[in-house]
């Protein structure tokens, strides 16, 4: 594997802060919730927060696997859950004034249905507490009932991520999932519109790279991400390559030529960016052509 790289000077990270970036924390705070902003160290808290958005983390902060990529705490939550989180996430979207909602979780395989339910519970109520709200949701690989029972709650985005290419997936991924599970999660959705990422910088080639696309299209995904890896800290995987922004560029047109819908490329886009939320509301029911 080729030597890390220097980060470069055009991939600057915003630093949090403002009046609405307070605001939102505070919202936060008081509602007793995680973020993935903070948990996974998004490099985009800052902007996100200040637009008085941010994905919510249900299920608490501890997951029991660990990918080598990932900064979320790592261990066993032993069936530990908070049967008002679902209201409470509800509450503090409604109080950020929000009309998209993006929900997310860790994984957590201590539970007999991985916190499906709980997913399909947060889901219903942010929809009954917001009117004509767009909900997406970033889940685990679920499969068979545990998927069912988040497509039932009808949320408006389905998204769950590939995270690297397929030969990098059983080196960087814990061995409880894989490659081909998580196209199978994709590609079982029902008629949702679905949504995956792909982390590059991490020492995949550009055959890889465009296979994975290809096999992200096979899976009828509807919206690609791609982003580059940060290293969360210096004991997570180290970072092989910082992709220029002119390769992303050129990525998201080969998508497009793929047929994605949307693809959202850049060093610092995350699966829950802002980037696809219009054409997430083209495609709902009130806002097609």
């Amino acid at each position: 594997m080729p030597a890390p790289q220097r980060k470069p000077e055009w991939l600057k990270i915003r630093i949090p802060g403002g009046d609405r970036y307070r605001h939102v924390r505070r919202i936060l705070k008081q509602e007793c919730l995680h973020t993935v902003c903070e948990s996974a160290r998004c490099p985009n808290m800052g902007e996100c927060w200040e637009a008085g958005t941010a994905t919510f983390m249900i299920l608490g902060n501890v997951c029991t696997r660990g990918c080598a990529f990932c900064a979320v705490d790592r261990g066993n939550p032993d069936g530990a859950t908070d049967a008002r989180e679902p209201d409470r996430v509800a509450e503090a979207a409604g109080q950020m004034g929000l009309d998209y909602v993006v929900v997310t979780s860790v994984t957590r395989d201590d539970l007999p249905d991985g916190g499906a339910s709980m997913f399909a519970a947060t889901v219903r109520a942010v929809k009954e507490k917001i009117p004509g709200v767009l909900v997406e949701i970033l889940i685990p690989d679920y499969l068979d009932e545990a998927l069912a029972t988040v497509t039932a709650a009808a949320p408006d985005v389905l998204a769950h991520n590939i995270e690297v290419v397929e030969r990098l997936s059983p080196l960087l991924r814990h061995r409880r999932t894989s490659y081909a599970r998580s196209l199978q999660v994709l590609r079982t959705a029902g008629n949702l519109l679905t949504k995956s990422s792909i982390m590059l910088g991490l020492g995949e080639t550009a055959t890889e790279i465009e296979a994975s696309m290809r096999d992200l299209r096979e899976a009828d995904v509807d919206i690609l991400v791609l982003g580059q890896y940060l290293q969360p800290t210096r004991a997570h995987a180290p970072v092989v390559e910082y992709v220029p922004p002119e390769r992303f560029d050129e990525l998201a047109e080969l998508g497009k030529e793929m047929g994605f819908g949307y693809v959202a490329a850049g060093p610092l886009v995350r699966t829950s960016y802002k980037a696809a939320e219009a054409y997430v509301r083209h495609r709902t029911p009130d806002g097609q052509d």
